[in-house]
């Protein structure tokens, strides 16, 4: 399988501090764990992540000094290992490693390899889950950014956050486009996976107002409908959801649009990294900011009848 373009090369990342250090604290120019911790609960506040949801530090000393970190949509072992091969101090993903609770972290399951390797490492693991689906500048603001919308607003609000935040988006495209046309667009956009786009609907329909939730989001029909959409774009649509989504359409309308898990929450990292990169240097850190090149999406081929 091809690796994902990152879109971030080694030119655009800050230039690696090559200043010895200890795990007693950074050097001048060099934040520990614990201040890159400020910056990302200033960009991503832990507050705003759903009830259910584990997020926050996994593993680490506070104490550590980083001079890189990696971005990644999963903390799969091939990542984990790209992070420690490339000497990142942190790995930052937006899936969580435990988000179940667990009774051993022994050598012998995938997860317990992960925090094996993390630790022997010395790399740092930080899930940013739903309070980077929900902050202003999350997941679902930049795939709104991507397509282009305008009077962006959340799909339902945060409980505990601004009125510009909560999880999903909805907004207006500056234009009437067909379906098939906005479809290619997002297919064009996102990147390229084995299960490509799946779409429902009239190739030929109008569409203006549209919904984008990254991640699963069939569990917002509700908000997908009472906001007016005219299509919903958003990943793992089950079966059930969508059908009766469609049964219950309006002039056919929501039309859907399924998209890869991975594909939908990738396009956030470049954003979420140059963001944690502004912030740091604001603070006078510099640090090597970069976006993993591991395509995770966990599909391999897939297989069609053809088709237009």
């Amino acid at each position: 399988m091809e690796a994902v373009n990152t879109g971030i090369s080694d030119a655009d990342s800050v230039e690696d501090d090559e200043t010895e250090h200890d795990d007693t604290g950074g050097a001048s120019g060099e934040p520990t764990l614990g201040q890159v911790l400020l910056a990302v609960e200033e960009l991503w506040p832990e507050s705003l992540a759903e009830d259910w949801d584990e997020v926050g530090l996994v593993v680490g000393r506070p104490t550590v000094p980083v001079t890189k970190v990696l971005f990644a949509v999963d903390p799969t072992l091939a990542v984990i290992d790209e992070a420690i091969e490339w000497g990142a101090e942190l790995l930052i993903t937006h899936h969580p490693l435990l988000l179940k609770g667990v009774n051993s972290v022994a050598a012998t399951s995938a997860k317990g390899l992960a925090v094996h390797r993390l630790i022997e490492a010395g790399t740092g693991l930080l899930t940013v889950h739903t309070n980077g689906d929900s902050a202003v500048g999350g997941v679902s603001d930049v795939l709104a950014d991507a397509f282009g919308l305008e009077n962006v607003a959340p799909l339902t609000q945060a409980s505990n956050g601004l009125p510009e935040e909560g999880i999903g988006r909805v907004g207006d495209l500056p234009e009437l486009e067909t379906l098939g046309d906005f479809a290619a667009r997002v297919f064009e956009m996102l990147p390229a996976v084995a299960g490509g786009v799946r779409v429902a609907g009239d190739k030929d329909g109008l569409v203006r107002r549209v919904a984008v939730c990254g991640g699963a989001g069939d569990s917002l029909f509700d908000a997908v409908r009472a906001n007016h959409a005219d299509v919903y774009v958003t990943a793992d649509m089950r079966h059930h959801p969508a059908s009766e989504a469609r049964e219950g359409a309006t002039n056919g309308r929501p039309y859907l649009i399924d998209v890869s898990h991975f594909a939908s929450e990738w396009l956030w990292l470049p954003a979420a990294a140059e963001a944690l990169g502004n912030v740091l240097s604001d603070q006078g850190y510099d640090v090597d900011i970069r976006v993993s090149s591991t395509n995770s999406d966990p599909w391999d081929f897939i297989l069609t009848p053809g088709g237009d």
